[in-house]
């Protein structure tokens, strides 16, 4: 039975992608751990808690210092057996990289969730969701502010409104958070319209609709930042992208034959530009799952990036692992239902020619 050759091409990439997510994985567990350093600080911490538990102990007051030691050391040993560091860290590398692949994240370090709870993906998922409220809301606008208004100013070309938002796009060699710093100076502290961050008033309000609005104002200076900071480079990339679409043979056959330009726009402009567009829309959401630190910082968003932030300033490497093991999952997992549309979506594939 002759197998069809874009099922070939779909088990290449999905070979290709897993071999890769374990790549990417094992390599953050090493970069996290700092080659194994991060655990000598964890066992350094972990010898002096029991040295200081032990001596301050009445039950051990008399013992002499010989056997206090050696109760010491041997109370340490046990402990390290137990939790693994018995064993060399490149044999726990690999017993990392098991648990992370079966999403087994363990319990952080340091760090603990609103509840009090170590599990790190107890603490992924208490943060996630506003994450996704700030970021995501504000990448969809980003996305269809810029594909409307990029296919707006393609039909433009040359006129004023086009050679206008063009000089608008250098506003985004600044970052997002730096607009937001003025943002919060004008309308927090000088006109006093505007919380300065954090996700709720204090205290929260207790109706569901005054909670709504209240996140939502919160919400308005971030996502604010925001689209000023990209609005117009996403405008003008699609914008550009448009018009060299446009600027294809078979168009100029299809504008000879007296197509209307509205048929033209959608089914010779549009319709080639859906994968890079349907890449483009996929991936921004996925990237938006993990927030920007400095932003949530600014504004004190208790989400994602904000908790990267501190885990990488506390060492607290399981929930670095944690946060990298999301994003490589849904990252992969992306990729792949965007090879099974391209399928769909573009002939060359199915014919095998990808």
């Amino acid at each position: 039975m002759r197998v069809p050759p874009y099922a070939k091409y779909l088990a290449k990439r999905a070979i290709v992608i897993g071999l890769t997510l374990i790549v990417a994985v094992y390599i953050t567990i090493l970069i996290a751990n700092m080659g194994g350093y991060v655990d000598e600080i964890i066992k350094s911490d972990l010898f002096f808690k029991i040295s200081t538990s032990i001596r301050q102990n009445p039950a051990y007051k008399n013992l002499p210092q010989e056997q206090l030691q050696q109760l010491i050391n041997d109370t340490y040993y046990n402990e390290l057996k137990r939790l693994g560091f018995d064993k060399p860290f490149i044999y726990r590398s690999f017993e990392y990289l098991r648990r992370a692949l079966s999403l087994d994240l363990g319990r952080s370090l340091y760090i603990t969730s609103n509840t009090g709870s170590r599990f790190v993906r107890t603490i992924i998922l208490e943060r996630l969701p506003v994450t996704v409220l700030l970021f995501t809301t504000t990448n969809i606008l980003l996305f269809f502010i810029g594909l409307f208004g990029g296919l707006f100013l393609s039909r433009k070309y040359g006129k004023f409104i086009d050679r206008f938002v063009v000089s608008l796009a250098p506003l985004s060699s600044i970052p997002g958070w730096f607009y937001g710093v003025f943002l919060i100076i004008i309308f927090a502290s000088y006109l006093h319209i505007l919380p300065y961050g954090g996700i709720v008033d204090a205290p929260p309000p207790k109706e569901p609709l005054m909670y709504a609005l209240s996140v939502l104002k919160h919400m308005i200076l971030p996502v604010s930042s925001w689209l000023i900071a990209y609005t117009a480079i996403g405008i003008y990339v699609r914008r550009t992208f448009f018009l060299m679409f446009s600027s294809e043979d078979y168009v100029e056959v299809a504008k000879a034959k007296g197509l209307p330009d509205r048929l033209i726009e959608r089914r010779y402009i549009l319709r080639p530009t859906l994968p890079p567009i349907l890449t483009d829309f996929s991936l921004t959401l996925i990237a938006s799952w993990l927030g920007a630190i400095v932003t949530e910082t600014i504004f004190n968003w208790q989400g994602i990036g904000l908790l990267f932030y501190d885990a990488a300033a506390r060492f607290d490497s399981p929930v670095v692992v944690g946060l990298v093991v999301l994003y490589a999952y849904l990252l992969a997992i992306t990729v792949f239902i965007l090879d099974i549309i391209y399928v769909i979506v573009d002939p060359r594939i199915r014919l095998g020619v990808m």
